[in-house]
């Protein structure tokens, strides 16, 4: 009995170290190879982050001023190639296109509101003296400009506009309205006081260069003018000249109450 509980125990012990030889796992300790360390201290090889710089957009006070930052270097060159008073171009433009805001310009890239007549491009249908007339359609605001300022040249009516000096915006803006450009009545001087507003006779003054001459001023016994100096509202001018505001703002074709320093209002008609 005792030989049989040995040899069992016997058995067993050995059992466990047979299996205890088949499990044991050799642990080998890989050396990095010299490539991977090269790599590691190598930093140049590992590419730094760019730095990302941000460019804040321009702020504009109003639609106007951004037309006219947009616009006005294409209006003078229209007026190096073809005598157009850059003034009474970029004038147009707001008056017309609603300083780009305007279906037309918005639909057809059409900005001087010019109708079909003749033309064999691309059309829009819009609202005007009639219902549905047929407007021009651009691919792009630029070819608009280009295409105003060969209205204007090829056309007899327009003619003596080209007679009158580059400086004198006040004669273009009438003579266009007496040429038929626009039936409005009061065209003319919505025009003068675009241009007065926001000074658009010095982007005429940067083409010309020392050809520039300052054009001459309405008289007053003509027509009686006020210089807004600092601190005038059109209020306290309508209170001065005991006239409204709204007449100030139908006379002058002013769509708000804003003004700017040396802008000349009409202050009768």
């Amino acid at each position: 009995m005792n030989k049989d509980i040995k040899k069992i125990g016997f058995i067993l012990v050995l059992g466990c170290l047979l299996f205890s030889c088949r499990t044991k796992k050799t642990v080998v300790t890989k050396k990095p190879s010299k490539r991977t360390i090269e790599q590691v201290e190598n930093k140049s090889d590992i590419e730094e982050p760019k730095e990302v710089v941000i460019i804040p957009s321009k702020v504009y006070a109003n639609a106007t001023e951004k037309y006219i930052d947009m616009y006005s270097e294409i209006a003078q060159n229209e007026m190096q190639l073809y005598h157009i008073p850059a003034s009474i171009t970029l004038a147009q433009g707001i008056l017309e296109s609603g300083s780009g805001n305007g279906r037309l310009s918005v639909k057809a890239n059409n900005h001087f509101g010019i109708k079909c007549h003749g033309w064999t491009g691309a059309e829009i249908y819009h609202d005007d003296d009639k219902a549905q007339e047929c407007f021009r359609k651009y691919k792009d605001a630029k070819y608009s400009f280009r295409d105003h300022s060969l209205f204007l040249t090829d056309r007899k009516r327009y003619t003596n506009l080209f007679k009158l000096k580059k400086e004198d915006y006040r004669g273009w803006a009438k003579g266009l309205k007496a040429a038929g450009y626009a039936t409005d009545r009061k065209y003319p001087q919505k025009l003068i006081s675009l241009i007065e507003r926001y000074q658009l006779y010095n982007f005429d003054k940067e083409v010309l260069g020392d050809s520039y001459t300052q054009p001459n001023k309405p008289t007053r016994s003509d027509t009686a003018i006020y210089k807004v100096v600092k601190g005038d509202t059109l209020y306290s001018i309508s209170k001065k000249y005991d006239v409204t505001v709204k007449e100030l703002q139908r006379l002058n074709g002013l769509s708000d109450t804003s003004l700017s320093i040396g802008q000349e209002l009409q202050i009768k008609p």
